[in-house]
């Protein structure tokens, strides 16, 4: 038994990367191929991001960029080709320089939860590549985003193996 939210739960969440499977991202079986989850719920997570700070093209505004440091994929079910999905984003946390966020792949089609991965992402100027602080309207909005999910009723589910340091 999953102890990760149910479906029901997680749509209350804003929905992002919202989209059909593509035929070209179906394995040799007729399913989402497996190297393309990480990539959805990561433009999932770049969306939901950008109302508290970081656009896309926040690179080329601010000389900053959010970089991952590390996953952890939970494969719950698998979705189809032509599966409608979606991606729901829940923040857990930020440090000075990094954030923590758990990030669900949603199949809209059968609702129910397809994918779940934890991931940790970090603050990086891009000047010299390395990681800096996250510039104030950024932080502001990452604590106001935290404090908001963490009033959410259901308690997440990590991996265990990823924290902030």
């Amino acid at each position: 038994m999953s102890t990760q939210p149910t479906y029901d739960q997680l749509v209350t969440l804003p929905a992002f990367a919202v989209q059909p499977v593509p035929s070209a991202f179906e394995d040799s079986n007729g399913f989402l191929n497996v190297r393309h989850y990480l990539g959805i719920g990561s433009e999932g997570l770049d969306e939901s991001l950008y109302d508290i700070g970081i656009p896309f093209n926040w690179p080329m505004l601010s000389g900053f960029a959010c970089l991952s440091a590390e996953h952890h994929l939970t494969y719950l079910h698998e979705l189809r080709t032509g599966d409608q999905m979606s991606v729901r984003v829940r923040l857990l946390g930020r440090s000075e320089r990094a954030a923590h966020a758990l990030v669900f792949i949603l199949d809209d089609t059968n609702q129910r939860v397809a994918c779940v991965f934890e991931e940790i992402f970090l603050c990086v100027e891009l000047a010299d590549r390395k990681t800096a602080p996250w510039p104030g309207d950024v932080a502001a909005g990452l604590d106001e985003r935290v404090a908001e999910h963490a009033s959410i009723p259901w308690e997440p589910t990590t991996s265990g193996c990823l924290a902030l340091r």
